[in-house]
């Protein structure tokens, strides 16, 4: 029989996420010229920049440090989770306190901002994260995954974490024509829409891929992590890639995958982008019936 009190003793050792890593020194370039000297994380969907919606995600996990791996026009990231004090003044002025709450909602978090200086690969930009993770598990974002704010996935991804102690990875089926587009993962089913992870490949050739399951820009990591990154040889265009770390990673450690069960746009795509506009402007309260009927109408003038 166990000691009395060891079961709590237990629950209060077992580790959750509290700070979340966000990945933002990518070039951009399949928005290009939109992107030549802006943020392609600043791109907005309806009212707010993509990495907003990563934050916010964030924020209802209850994760109090966020850290931004930033690069070279990538200021505006920066100014935008900062006090604007003349806006805010501007907005006293005229008695709209919702909206400047609304624009200040972030200033009192903590953001930390760490400088990419040559986009090297996912990898590289979570090792650059390394100094404020430290030795702690950590979420990472990518912010041109946009989940749908109505499903919480990083809320399930780290109850799957609390329980299991073992990184994990967000999921999604594709079709087999897709799958050069993503990491893709061998796996076996665990119950409860998790996987084992048994191997990993970055963007495998058409006709090789081990399996329909791409991973999304959604992680929840160990620290050691770190040390698995830095033992790789970079790939042949110097890149250090995620996934070849997550694959070293299981040499020492089981990582699971968890299906993702809501909606997920891929926002760094332009179709994917504008798929996001579209249905998220239609759930927006303000917005969904004056554009719904915009929409009607547009469908039947191009009929």
């Amino acid at each position: 029989m166990l000691p009395e009190g060891c079961d709590i003793m237990n629950a209060m050792s077992k580790k959750t996420v509290t700070k979340a890593v966000f990945p933002a020194a990518g070039l951009g370039t399949r928005f290009l010229p939109a992107t030549k000297a802006s943020p392609k994380e600043m791109l907005p969907i309806v009212d707010k920049p993509q990495i907003e919606y990563a934050v916010e995600e964030a924020v209802r996990c209850g994760i109090r440090d966020y850290i931004i791996i930033t690069g070279k026009n990538k200021r505006a990231i920066e100014d935008h989770f900062d006090f604007v004090h003349e806006l805010e003044d501007n907005l006293k002025s005229k008695g709209k306190q919702s909206l400047l709450e609304q624009v200040n909602r972030f200033s009192h978090h903590s953001f930390a901002y760490i400088r990419q200086g040559r986009p090297l690969g996912l990898g590289h930009a979570i090792l650059c994260a390394k100094p404020c993770v430290n030795d702690e598990t950590f979420a990472v974002l990518l912010s041109d995954d946009v989940i749908d704010p109505a499903y919480n996935l990083l809320r399930e991804m780290i109850e799957h974490y609390e329980r299991l102690q073992s990184p994990i990875l967000a999921l999604m089926e594709v079709s087999p024509e897709d799958t050069d587009k993503y990491g893709i993962v061998k796996a076996e089913p665990a119950g409860d829409g998790l996987y084992r992870i048994v191997d990993l490949v970055e963007k495998p050739k058409a006709g090789t891929a081990p399996s329909n399951l791409a991973i999304i820009g959604r992680y929840i990591l160990t620290s050691d992590i770190f040390e698995h990154l830095e033992g790789l040889t970079p790939s042949s265009g110097g890149e250090i890639q995620l996934t070849d770390g997550i694959r070293s990673l299981l040499s020492t450690r089981q990582v699971y995958g968890c299906i993702v069960r809501g909606t997920r746009y891929d926002a760094g795509d332009k179709l994917g982008f504008l798929k996001a506009t579209v249905e998220l402007a239609l759930k927006d309260s303000a917005l969904k019936k004056p554009f719904r009927k915009y929409l009607i109408e547009l469908t039947e003038r191009i009929r």
